[in-house]
């Protein structure tokens, strides 16, 4: 049985492909488009989806779409006519793009695949997101947290699922508790990412890498617009807010009144904690001031945010009585809450789908076509996330060549993962661009950028000389999964499926930190990307052959883009992202290009 679950109109556009219920190809629609964050039809993902199974269009038993348009234009008509005139500006945009796409999305369908109606089924959009990780993961029964900016209404929910693995289960999803919009921790993390200067639906990562750099002395000010209750219900307090409202801002002039002056997007940021010495080669002592207050209002945000799942997560536990908790949304990125919830919640085990927002939907929506309305029996386990395209060698040859481009050539890669470790070891930056693509943000090695975490300065030069982003971004420490208890505090390493994942926070040991600090973020805590062999045998060699080199068994390592565009796809991708940045070399496929 082949089912296609497609996701588009709102967020990460995306297709994922199920043939007799395994996962044989999952791609957003930007690693092809080459526009960040692509919403539009994923034409291009499905054209991949279709290719890797081996099918036609033809061959699609059944499409499923990640959520119900009417129900959502439900939403948003009641909402901007209960608020008019103020919201006139939102109605009139949102009419514009329904009328135009989001309302024909079923025709649309239909028409680019060539497909019968009764193919076509909608699911909600947060059973899409509860399906994604309780059906991707190992579980028989677990609680479910979903927690988004916004669903048709929903924005939060609390579930209890269970599944048929041997003919004797069910399964079942039960959403038991939501919150409805436009009550949402979602867009309540975008308003203080607006307001810190970064990008809605883009920067909320960076508030999180800039919460360190602060201390959460506001607090009591979030608290006055948001408000949580014991059990981590909540409602925030409009009359602070614009979203629901206002087509380009996300606050209101009240939510000034109590934070102060917006940050300026794109200002430089540097505090008397980035730079204790004062020796920015801007210090001001007046602009490092400000720009504390705003690293202090992020540390509240971050831990309003924390502390309220947190909350969630006992009353989750407490209502279903299950030790096992199952993440998804757009919320379940902020890896320091998901270290947070995996280290203090009730919970034995915790699972997050590694494409938790809306391109994760689509796999949901397939999932739970497959499971609940088809009623077939649990067989899959998303073990690793390296789902996306490959490219032939003769592909990749052909691409250096006509490029005109030297390269070497490995013929087997236990020499290639030498190569590449002696390269860490010489303080050389270099580049990944081989296997599938990862599915989700987060590269996992196969469309990689790795250094030496030993050298404090790799923080700077892969920050502001090869990704062009802001300093203060932390980066990922990628460790064999059998050191990963000598260096964080955590244990059973390998039963903590987030950390391969690179979706969760954990404290630095205190004699590591200093061993790794290009991966040590300001506090001591290290966003984990734990490495096995049998997901990923090259990455696992690199690391093994540096640690064999050095004693240590990590290296540094962030997504293969630069700046503002989707990580690499393909070797025209690869190959255009190396050359304009400061990267050493290149290791795409099996050939070795360096400047």
């Amino acid at each position: 049985m082949n089912i296609l679950g497609l996701s588009c109109f709102y967020h990460d556009a995306a297709a994922v492909l199920l043939q007799d219920g395994d996962l044989v190809a999952a791609a957003e629609e930007e690693r092809f488009s080459r526009v960040k964050h692509d919403h539009g039809f994923p034409k291009h993902a499905i054209s991949y989806c279709l290719s890797e199974g081996g099918i036609t269009a033809q061959d699609i038993d059944y499409v499923v779409f990640y959520e119900k348009p009417l129900l959502k234009f439900e939403r948003i008509l009641s909402s901007t006519l209960g608020t008019y005139p103020m919201s006139w500006g939102v109605f009139r945009e949102s009419m514009i793009t329904w009328f135009n796409d989001k309302l024909w999305i079923k025709g649309q369908i239909l028409g680019e695949l060539g497909i019968e109606t009764e193919k076509l089924l909608f699911v909600e959009h947060h059973l899409s997101h509860a399906a994604s990780t309780f059906f991707a993961s190992p579980y028989k029964e677990a609680a479910i947290l979903t927690v988004d900016g916004v669903g048709e209404w929903t924005t939060t929910t609390i579930g209890k699922a269970t599944a048929d693995w041997d003919g004797s289960g069910e399964n079942k999803i039960d959403l038991l508790n939501e919150i409805r919009y436009p009550h949402s921790l979602g867009l309540l993390y975008s308003a203080f990412t607006a307001f810190l200067g970064f990008r809605v639906n883009n920067g909320e990562y960076k508030v999180m890498g800039m919460a360190p750099y602060g201390k959460p002395t506001r607090i009591e000010d979030v608290h006055k617009v948001i408000r949580v209750a014991a059990d981590g219900s909540f409602d925030l307090d409009m009359d602070y807010f614009s979203f629901h409202r206002s087509t380009n801002r996300a606050f209101s002039s009240k939510f000034e009144q109590l934070f102060g002056e917006p940050r300026v997007h794109d200002s430089v940021f540097y505090t008397p904690t980035t730079h204790p010495n004062g020796d920015h080669p801007d210090w001001d002592r007046d602009v490092a001031a400000i720009n504390q207050n705003y690293a202090d209002i992020a540390a509240s945000i971050q831990a309003v945010t924390e502390d309220t799942l947190l909350k969630m997560c006992e009353n989750a536990y407490d209502t279903t009585g299950s030790n096992n908790l199952c993440l998804a949304g757009g919320v379940a990125l902020n890896s320091v809450a998901n270290g947070r919830i995996m280290r203090e919640s009730s919970f034995d085990s915790v699972f997050v789908q590694p494409a938790p927002g809306d391109s994760g939907g689509a796999l949901g929506a397939a999932l739970y076509a497959h499971h609940v309305l088809l009623g077939n029996k649990r067989k899959f386990v998303q073990e690793h996330a390296y789902l996306g395209k490959q490219y032939t060698a003769d592909e990749i040859k052909n691409t250096l060549d006509n490029a005109g481009i030297y390269y070497k050539h490995f013929d087997n890669d236990d020499v290639m993962a030498e190569s590449m470790a002696s390269d860490l070891n010489e303080g050389k930056v270099i580049s990944v661009a081989r296997g599938r693509f990862e599915w989700g943000p987060r590269a996992l090695g196969n469309r990689s950028i790795l250094a030496d975490p030993r050298r404090d300065e790799m923080k700077e030069i892969v920050n502001t000389k090869i990704k062009f982003r802001e300093p203060f971004r932390p980066f990922a420490p990628a460790i064999l999964e059998r050191f990963a208890s000598d260096y964080y505090q955590l244990s059973d390493a390998e039963k903590l499926y987030p950390l391969r994942y690179m979706l969760a926070v954990y404290p630095t040991k205190d004699d590591k930190g200093s061993n790794i600090p290009a991966v040590t973020h300001f506090g001591g805590t290290g966003r984990v990307q734990t490495v096995r062999n049998e997901w990923n045998t090259l990455y696992h060699s690199v690391i093994e052959k540096f640690w064999e080199k050095t004693g240590v068994p990590v290296v540094l390592n962030t997504s293969f883009n630069l700046r503002g565009e989707p990580i690499v796809n393909t070797p025209s991708d690869a190959i255009s992202t190396f050359s304009r940045s400061g990267i050493d070399s290149l290791y795409l496929g099996n050939y070795l290009i360096k400047k």
